[in-house]
């Protein structure tokens, strides 16, 4: 069955995905299914947590930490702290009350085609692309939690990580001024500490000298580990292309690829098919939290 270009693909992963997982996340028959059967019972006996307990749905958080159930469960319990203490803005969130931010401003993309190392590549606009008075900063960051939301059903993804492309071409005052040091706080937080996904680089890119202003926000909530994932490219897109290979990158990114003629709007549907994940994932987290 071939896949629809704006999808996600869910088969098993492949013998060569495996290798992959064995070589850099210790997966194999025997270490998986022990971690999964150590993982069930940390969350049985986690009373106060909330999740389902069903093979796929624990390997989404034994792959990014390594098959080390501890940690997997350590990392729930960072994102059911995340919900808690953003409670009203991410409660009972679906694709619906996001739909005009996703197909009206081209804010988040992910390109149809992986990279060169199988990873998803999501962009950002955060430059001229971003109309704040027509979607704010909490906005934009409810866009990019429900894109992780549908990612991270990828196994493939589940093991190849994602790489995010930072594009704030045209930054101007207007756009800074939409940013805090809360939200600041809160994009980066999630990032770091509530993600099930391998976050494997970043990468900021076309940003002008009011970008400093932007740096001076973010710098104190990034850790050592974003830090050393976190590379600077302005208009150098040769730079760029020593992490990404150009035969995987559109013009946009002086890439070889067809410049860009898709957006947000068309990986709408794709975020809908998933309705019943994240209706369900509205309901993990602490037992105790409506």
């Amino acid at each position: 069955m071939s896949l629809e270009p704006f999808d996600i693909d869910t088969s098993p992963p492949t013998p060569e995905l495996l290798e992959v997982a064995r070589r850099e996340l210790r997966e194999t028959p025997e270490t998986r299914a022990a971690a999964i059967e150590d993982l069930r019972r940390l969350l049985h006996n986690a009373t106060d947590l909330h999740y389902r307990d069903d093979d796929d749905f624990l390997l989404i958080f034994l792959r990014p930490c390594h098959f080390y159930p501890e940690s997997a469960l350590k990392m729930m319990r960072r994102i059911a702290d995340f919900k808690k203490s953003n409670h009203p803005l991410m409660h009972n969130l679906f694709p619906i009350d996001e739909k005009i931010s996703f197909t009206d401003h081209g804010i988040v993309n992910v390109l149809t085609n992986k990279d060169h190392k199988g990873r998803r590549v999501l962009l950002m606009n955060c430059g001229k692309a971003w109309d704040p008075k027509q979607v704010n900063a909490e906005k934009m960051f409810r866009l990019f939690f429900l894109v992780h939301l549908v990612a991270q059903l990828e196994p493939s993804t589940q093991i190849n990580g994602v790489v995010i492309i930072m594009d704030f071409d045209g930054l101007s005052l207007k756009q800074v001024r939409a940013l805090s040091p809360s939200f600041s706080k809160l994009l980066l937080t999630f990032i770091q500490e509530a993600v099930p996904l391998r976050m494997k680089e970043v990468h900021i890119i076309k940003q002008p000298y009011v970008f400093n202003m932007v740096w001076t926000l973010f710098k104190p909530f990034i850790g050592e580990k974003l830090r050393n994932r976190l590379e600077f490219h302005g208009s150098d897109m040769k730079k760029l292309h020593k992490y990404i290979s150009p035969d995987y990158l559109p013009k946009n990114y002086g890439g070889n690829l067809p410049a860009l003629n898709y957006g947000s709007r068309d990986w709408y549907p794709c975020i809908e098919k998933y309705l019943d994940h994240i209706a369900k994932w509205n309901t993990y987290g602490y037992a105790n939290t409506p």
